[in-house]
């Protein structure tokens, strides 16, 4: 299988006036693979999405997002809502769904760029031309196949605010993918969710990488999810990677047991040798 590069990350460095968030980070992330950022609170990770979506400008650093068949662009040179548009998706650590909205119309949202084109900008969609109509009762098809997928098309008409936390976190992660990203970023996905939410959420992720052939970035602080799913581990303590490459690798890395994990049992990692999935 050919191995398609996604993401480049290179020498990226973060500050805030004398804090360095981010200290000359490099590292790639690959098209149909998940690739993890872990690390301390604090070492950086949310500030690295935050510089690949647009929410700040890195102070130095190349981020270059490569997409099969087209040109390369340079995600630090663009606003936000031009990486959205480029392929870039996420999620955040607090949930940010529309509550006030139903489920469907959570989905439905996340194609408002398809829908904007479609309307010709409003003229279609004003005088509702048969272009607009048809883009619409896709939208809604499409929003309606994700809510199967995840289980909660019974719940489409439903206040997105009134769903239990776990099946919001579910919601979130499918209206990103319904404005059909390349590289999905995933801010902790897993907080707060029970044993038994985890690995569903396992089976979703590996679902959307093996289906949609996607590049997938997760930061999440639930090992055993990273662990179980992940294709390649990047390591941040206090800004600075410390360790990258396989599951195994990184599982087996000193400087990771000792900046990050400490003793193996707090964090739920069998000692090795234990027949733990690697």
């Amino acid at each position: 299988m050919t191995v398609t590069e996604l993401l480049r990350v290179e020498h990226l460095t973060m500050k805030f006036g004398g804090l360095v968030a981010i200290d000359d980070l490099s590292f790639s992330a690959t098209q149909g693979e998940i690739t993890a950022i872990i690390g301390p609170n604090g070492a950086g990770k949310t500030t690295i999405f935050n510089c690949l979506t647009g929410f700040y400008k890195p102070t130095v650093g190349r981020l270059t997002f490569s997409v099969l068949g087209r040109d390369p662009v340079y995600l630090e040179r663009m606003e936000g809502f031009r990486i959205a548009r480029a392929g870039v998706g996420r999620t955040f650590q607090n949930i940010r769904l529309f509550p006030a909205m139903s489920v469907l119309e959570n989905l439905i949202v996340a194609q408002h760029n398809e829908l904007m084109r479609a309307s010709l900008f409003s003229v279609a969609g004003l005088f509702g031309l048969p272009r607009y109509r048809d883009a619409e009762s896709d939208a809604v098809k499409f929003a309606s196949q994700w809510l199967d997928r995840i289980g909660l098309l019974p719940d489409a008409d439903r206040q997105a605010g009134e769903l239990p936390y776990g099946d919001q976190r579910r919601l979130e992660i499918a209206r990103a993918m319904c404005s059909k990203p390349t590289l999905l970023c995933l801010d902790e996905p897993a907080a707060g969710l029970n044993r038994n939410e985890s690995a569903a959420l396992n089976e979703l992720l590996r679902n959307i990488r093996d289906t949609y052939g996607i590049g997938i970035l997760l930061i999440e602080h639930d090992m055993s999810v990273v662990m179980n799913i992940s294709d390649h581990i990047v390591v941040l303590d206090y800004g600075k990677k410390i360790s990258d490459g396989s599951p195994v690798s990184v599982r087996h890395d000193p400087r990771v047991i000792r900046a990050y994990l400490g003793e193996e049992a707090d964090y739920g990692l069998a000692p090795i040798g234990s027949g733990l999935p690697c």
